[in-house]
């Protein structure tokens, strides 16, 4: 994982969703965005959930190409509930928003980078959560469980 979300386990979804949806009956708009790299994403809102939200509310899921957040959620299209909360899937927001997004993009590149340059000298702290998931190999070893064989990929991938 290393500084991406990963799926978590079954109590700490059930306790999740309970405070989640302690929160939505408080709320009119939700913008769900969770993404498992090379998995589903992960479903934070079930259509029980949905139902606690105001008539008239809006749910963005803006990881609906991936499975979607939310449940009934669908691609380019806006669903309109039962309870008349209209739940909108917009499909490849970052081509929609391309600049913005080569913005956010090369900020976060900066901001990786100044994780490695120290005083105008590159120092690679292995104890530094994004670095050590983003290294693969140190001293021309290979660190990195990924890049090892398909079944060490295969295990790493299942944690």
């Amino acid at each position: 994982a290393g500084g991406y979300a990963r799926e978590m386990g079954e109590d700490y979804q059930r306790r999740q969703r309970e405070r989640i949806t302690e929160a939505l009956k408080r709320t009119d708009i939700v913008i769900c965005t969770a993404l498992i790299p090379g998995r589903k994403a992960p479903l934070l809102l079930t259509s029980a959930m949905v139902a606690e939200l105001a008539p008239g509310s809006v749910i963005v899921d803006l990881a609906v190409e991936a499975g979607g957040n939310v449940e009934g959620s669908r691609p380019e299209e806006t669903v309109l509930t039962p309870n008349g909360v209209k739940i909108i899937g917009p499909a490849n927001m970052p081509s929609r928003i391309a600049a913005d997004a080569s913005q956010l993009y090369a900020r976060n590149l900066l901001s990786f980078l100044a994780l490695l340059v120290k005083d105008k000298e590159l120092k690679i702290d292995t104890a530094d959560e994004i670095i050590k998931a983003t290294l693969l190999t140190e001293n021309g070893a290979v660190v990195n469980p990924l890049l090892g064989s398909p079944l060490a990929a295969e295990e790493a991938a299942s944690n």
